[in-house]
């Protein structure tokens, strides 16, 4: 026999595990002890409670360290390896085995088994194959889909064994496996751990049972922290048989050239999803508790900022109304000993090239005197194009507006306006088609404005009369060019842009001589505009605060669930588990709260939005505010949920396995 194969799976040398220090005096639980074990031993250590056995599994299954002495592995120093290569020694060397059965209690049979097969990367097909056979071989497989506690203590413990085989089990730990079995499961365990020791397997038993401690083919006895006794001799080291069985040389090659499985955390990530559905689900009450604040605060926002955005565009159309967003050019003198300048059409026709400018219109009018039947009234008319209802958002009510034609033709048509009708027509049904004098000229009525009102206390936008332009000038006025221009901006949020825009251009045509005027009533509507921005983001601010709530709620709905599920955890480090893959468990859990409470709180929101549609209030849903949202109730799960999660990854295994 060669060098190699000599060579201990298991070397110990002067291993001490002590509790306690600093205040308190520390309490020696094993005091030097000296182990090898080699390849296919079934070894069983044997001892009273409180002997130190259990500590001794520990830190043979590289759960816990030593505080002193040292543990070789393979001929490989454990205390040099970091975490995560301890959590691949537990992972592809070793399989653990409780007398509690440490079954995870959400899964079933088949998810427990192939735990250990998600963290060492193992594609799905082939490790839902694997843990379906081995349920088999161990006579349950018409119990995959059964959960912990509606499996027979027996059948739970095949049920670990099997998780322990699953990536190989290599050296089986195997504490107390009958403690918690009646007699007849008991020998059913025993035997199938004999069945593992004659296939090559490793098998290390700690029991406190003498007789289930016989049926190894080594015993070692420990008695306060001491190996008392050993049944091997120096000598006596078994060849190992079957395809299970490793050697020590191959282990400590695998050890120094482990690979990581790239591909390892897309199995982790589905079952970490899977898992944090399943939790959700068993305790969907207070999870709904939970969810309740990300749902308001997600909802809140939204609706918050839908509301806010609708009443601002409502007041901005409303201001738009009476012409606030509209600038108004006409000729100014420069000083007093000068005559005003002159605005013309072809200033008109170069300002409408501007992109800044959406609509331009030239506008001719004066009072004038009007007269139907015996009723005689003073109006403002004005010489317009077809422009006039969209730049002033002034719709005709009653009849049409004048067409193209009827301006190219300087046809004799008006449209009135609602005070001019009631003054003038209150006792006529339809005053479509009737003729009424202005300045003593008869003029068709072709249409009647909406009713507007006024915009100051001295002015009533419904005492006016629209005619084409060019009626006004060459039936009514003489003038050929416009007493002003009424210009509307490309964006009623940059009138100013426009303004500049419109006096660099007007101050070229005009040889730099600034005898024209720009007025506009933009300030007013903008003012109003900033008003509903600040109130839109104080309603916005008060909404956060319920997901500020919210991921309040979900941190301390996972410090609750990390305390839960101690246990669990320490399952899963056993199994191989890395303290990434804790963190990617647990956060993965908190960033699903938050999603699942992110869309319903969307669903919600658009709810209420119709709600207030339908009642007439004015609503603006903006993709951007909705993304905003679920992307705050998404970083909150993140933030709120990664102090429990790194707490979850930051366990002693030990100390979570041994939890109540």
């Amino acid at each position: 026999m060669g060098v190699e194969v000599q060579t201990p799976l298991i070397d110990l040398k002067g291993i001490r595990k002590s509790y306690g220090g600093g205040d308190k005096p520390p309490v020696d639980v094993l005091r030097g002890i000296d182990l090898a074990i080699h390849a296919g031993e079934f070894v069983a250590i044997v001892g009273a409670s409180g002997s130190g056995k259990s500590t001794l599994m520990n830190i043979l299954g590289c759960l816990d360290r030593p505080t002193s002495g040292q543990y070789l592995f393979a001929g490989e120093n454990v205390a040099g390896l970091d975490s995560d290569a301890l959590a691949w020694l537990r992972r592809e060397a070793f399989g653990f085995v409780f007398q509690g059965y440490h079954l995870i209690p959400s899964g079933s049979a088949q998810e427990n088994v192939e735990m250990p097969a998600i963290y060492a990367g193992t594609p799905a097909a082939e490790r839902h194959a694997r843990a379906a056979a081995l349920l088999d071989r161990l006579g349950l497989a018409s119990r995959t889909a059964n959960r912990p506690h509606q499996l027979s203590g027996g059948q739970q413990q095949r049920v670990s064994i099997a998780r322990a085989l699953m990536n190989g089990g290599h050296i089986i730990l195997a504490d107390e496996p009958t403690g918690a079995l009646d007699t007849h499961s008991g020998a059913e365990v025993m035997t199938l751990l004999d069945e593992l020791a004659s296939q090559g397997h490793v098998v290390i038993l700690i029991t406190h049972d003498r007789q289930v401690a016989a049926r190894a083919k080594r015993v070692i006895e420990i008695s306060d922290g001491e190996i008392v006794s050993d049944t091997a001799a120096a000598d006596d080291w078994p060849q190992p048989q079957g395809g299970n069985a490793l050697q020590a040389v191959d282990l400590r090659q695998r050890l120094a050239d482990r690979i990581e499985h790239n591909g390892a955390w897309k199995g982790e990530m589905i079952d970490a999803i899977h898992a944090a559905w399943r939790v959700m689900w068993i305790n969907r009450f207070r999870t709904a508790l939970t969810l309740l604040g990300i749902v308001i605060g997600v909802a809140s926002v939204v609706v918050m900022l839908a509301v806010g955005e609708g009443s601002k565009r409502q007041v901005m159309a409303q201001m738009g109304a009476f012409g606030s967003n509209i600038l108004y050019l006409n000729g100014h003198a420069p000083n007093p000993r000068t005559p005003p300048g002159i605005i013309t059409l072809e200033d008109v026709a170069a300002l409408a090239a501007l992109p800044q400018v959406k609509r331009i219109m030239p506008v001719n009018g004066s009072d004038a005197g009007i007269r139907f039947g015996n009723v005689d009234h003073k109006s403002y008319v004005g010489g317009n194009d077809t422009h006039f209802p969209a730049i002033f958002n002034w719709p005709v009510v009653e009849g049409s507006y004048f067409t193209e034609a009827d301006e190219r033709s300087a046809a004799a048509v008006a449209v009135i306006g609602k005070k001019v009708r009631d003054t003038l027509l209150k006792d006529v049904a339809n005053p479509i088609g009737q003729y009424i004098l202005i300045e003593n000229v008869p003029f068709q009525v072709v249409g009647v404005l909406a009713e507007k009102g006024a915009s100051s206390g001295d002015q009533d936008s419904d005492d006016r009369i629209a005619v084409p332009y060019s009626a006004a000038s060459i039936r009514l006025f003489g003038n050929r060019n416009p007493e002003y221009v009424a210009i509307a901006a490309s964006d009623a949020r940059k009138v100013k842009e426009a303004e500049q825009a419109i006096d660099q251009l007007m101050m070229s045509l005009h040889g730099n001589k600034r005898d024209f005027e720009l007025t506009n009533n933009a300030a007013m509507i903008q003012a109003e505009a900033r008003t509903q921005n600040t109130l839109s983001l104080m309603l916005g601010a008060i909404a956060a605060i319920s997901l500020l709530v919210g991921g309040i709620g979900v941190m301390n709905i996972m410090l609750m669930t990390v305390r839960e599920r101690t246990r669990e955890i320490g399952i899963r480090m056993a199994t191989g588990a890395r303290q990434r893959d804790i963190l990617r468990q647990f956060l993965t859990e908190a960033v699903m709260l938050s999603v699942v409470g992110g869309l319903t709180g969307i669903a919600l929101a658009l709810l209420i939005g119709g709600v207030l549609i339908v009642s007439k209030v004015a609503v603006a849903f903006s993709l951007a505010a909705v993304f905003g949202a679920f992307t705050c109730a998404l970083i909150t799960g993140v933030v709120f949920g990664f102090m429990p999660a790194r707490k979850a990854a930051r366990l002693d295994p030990v100390a979570a396995l041994t939890s109540v």
